[in-house]
């Protein structure tokens, strides 16, 4: 099964936004956190994050104050050289990478400060916590350019369709 919902997963994704938006709305919340844990393990044994790398090629993490911290004292520069020379502040006031690719994102798609990295990346792609649910339009947009993400909702939407899965 896994091998099938991988297949031409981009195309099927932007497909089924709206099933997987009216799953997030009306599904039971517990029956999915429930499984969330499994699905997270799931596609990650299905999908090398290295050979996709697509949440650090096209879009920026959220670098929160700890974050430029402990990035800061690894690269040996002061926070505000740090924020002058990789961050802005988006429309929603926070700081995140002034241009993509992401400039720590190095060669064979490795992270070059991955033992420090800031902890949207850390976490990413929320496939195993409640923000999965509590945010549904960025689960939305992530479906759209990480395979995890969608692995993880067309496996929720097939026990959906199936009866599965239950309602609120």
């Amino acid at each position: 099964m896994a091998e099938e919902i991988l297949q031409n997963w981009e195309k099927k994704s932007a497909g089924h936004q709206k099933t997987y938006r009216r799953i997030l709305q009306q599904a039971g919340k517990k029956a999915i956190l429930n499984r969330l844990p499994d699905l997270h393990e799931e596609a990650f044994s299905k999908v090398d994050c290295l050979e996709c790398a697509s949440c650090c090629k096209h879009y920026s993490p959220r670098f929160k104050t700890p974050d430029i911290r402990r990035i800061s004292k690894f690269l040996n520069l002061r926070e505000s050289v740090f924020i002058d020379q990789y961050l802005q502040i988006d429309e929603e006031g926070d700081y995140v990478l002034k241009k993509a690719p992401c400039p720590f994102l190095g060669e064979k798609n490795q992270c070059v400060i991955y033992d420090v990295r800031p902890s949207d990346c850390a976490r990413f792609p929320y496939t195993d916590e409640d923000v999965f649910l509590k945010r549904p339009h960025l689960t939305l947009k992530n479906a759209g350019f990480c395979p995890i993400t969608y692995y993880v909702l067309e496996s929720l939407r097939v026990q959906w369709e199936s009866g599965t899965l239950g309602t609120k």
